[in-house]
């Protein structure tokens, strides 16, 4: 695998023509919306098979894999094309093996809400080992319904493990510390909720619980990993792990609401894996920068390192960026964007993406309409395939992308190049 970033005067077909792969295959491969409109600074992901099958009348998925001694998901994966369907033709060229190795094994994990396109959850499934639907809250002691059945038999038939999210979000969506404070005071109420989870586990087939509590009080420190451990015995007998997704801290003592109710020592001693939310250094109410700069993303892995096994841990991934009108002015608030959406805007506003090396992450600037200069910051294929290496590097269970609900299809390209897909059902 190759990322090229276009140059001035670069088109699909030079490309194609540079490093010697069909135009159709790079078209494929990138998912571009507009193929002729090509940004500055924008990667290209550029593949090479190393084996393709060219389909027969009354060939299928499952017959070019047993053919070839790989599987139907893996086809999925090389021919992004196929949308995640079983539609081929005579005729048509299938991808069986790429030409570059993936680093190693991992855990893909990805949220999403209920709502998701169902066509776009169809097409990234192939590359998932977790799903976790978007977020179960809870009322004192019992749990609020999810519309999550549609997310869960998607994962089901595609052999995704669907984890269970719970989170202290309130009835106007913010994470509260008072709702998480009142569960962690009252163990009646905690073995209520457990009860009402470990129900909602078995009648919907989900194979694990991710909690997801923010800015805990610190004084519920302690009884929060307490609830965990409860939580993690109940799951025990019916062999499914328990996560907790976890504020990204860079050291024990470090103040600020989102982190002194986050005991990484206690925890890690709770729960069976931790996914670390490394993003939104750059959020909506942040000055311009990076959403997950690597060297932010490199410092709380190794804190997180010193209190649990690398074994135990998921690097969170974001799949989106935000636009920050400049100058910047507290108070003021960024939008959020895709990552697609983001090359779209380049190129609406003639703007050439650059990279910044240190924060391994591209960025631009633009004027709008009404003369206001824009600052903004998104994730690439390079920022991907730096985030997969750290991950590597450490040697981390796996990664968690926030969220799927925007497409990404490089992503999952850099994602099929450099990982062994590990499977968890």
């Amino acid at each position: 695998m190759d990322i090229h970033v276009v140059q001035p005067g670069d088109t699909m077909y030079r490309l194609a023509q540079q490093y010697g792969v069909p135009m159709e295959r790079l078209l494929q491969d990138n998912q571009l919306e507009q193929p002729a409109q090509l940004v500055v600074g924008q990667t290209i992901v550029v593949q090479y098979p190393e084996l393709t099958h060219t389909v027969r009348a009354g060939d299928s998925l499952y017959s070019i894999a047993q053919m070839h001694n790989t599987t139907a998901v893996q086809l999925l994966r090389n021919n992004p094309a196929l949308q995640g369907r079983d539609l081929i033709y005579p005729g048509q060229h299938i991808v069986v093996k790429y030409a570059s190795r993936p680093r190693g094994p991992l855990t893909v994990n990805a949220y999403a809400y209920p709502y998701i396109d169902p066509g776009l959850l169809r097409a990234t499934l192939p590359y998932l080992s977790q799903l976790t639907p978007f977020t179960y809250r809870f009322d004192e002691e019992d749990l609020i319904p999810l519309r999550d059945e549609s997310l869960v038999n998607a994962a089901l038939q595609s052999r995704v493990a669907p984890i269970l999210h719970l989170s202290n979000l309130d009835e106007d969506e913010r994470f509260s510390a008072q709702l998480a404070h009142e569960l962690l005071e009252d163990e009646e109420d905690q073995r209520e909720l457990i009860q009402a989870i470990l129900r909602t586990v078995d009648r919907r087939g989900y194979q694990g619980v991710d909690v997801d509590f923010e800015y805990v009080l610190a004084e519920d420190a302690g009884r929060y990993a307490s609830f965990l451990a409860r939580l993690r015995q109940g799951l025990a007998p019916r062999g499914l792990p328990l996560i907790a997704a976890l504020a990204p801290k860079t050291s024990a003592d470090q103040p600020g609401r989102l982190y002194e109710g986050i005991d990484y020592r206690l925890i890690s001693q709770a729960v069976d894996f931790a996914l670390l939310m490394t993003y939104e250094w750059g959020n909506a109410a942040s000055p311009p920068m990076a959403v997950a700069p690597l060297p932010q993303v490199r410092r709380v892995v190794e804190y997180a390192l010193t209190e649990f096994h690398p074994e135990q841990l998921y690097l969170g991934v974001p799949n989106y960026g935000y636009d920050w009108p400049l100058p910047f002015r507290e108070g003021s608030r960024a939008r959020s964007l895709s990552n697609v959406g983001a090359v779209r805007l380049a190129w609406e506003r003639h703007a050439a993406i650059r990279y910044d090396d240190q924060a391994q992450a591209p960025w631009f600037r633009y004027v709008d309409g009404q003369g206001t200069e824009h600052e903004v910051w998104f994730e690439d294929a390079r920022s991907i395939q730096a985030k997969l290496n750290l991950a590597f590097d450490y040697s981390l269970y796996g990664v968690g992308y926030w969220n799927l609900d925007r497409p990404f299809p490089q992503n999952w390209v850099v994602v099929n190049a450099m990982v062994d897909i590990r499977p968890e059902m």
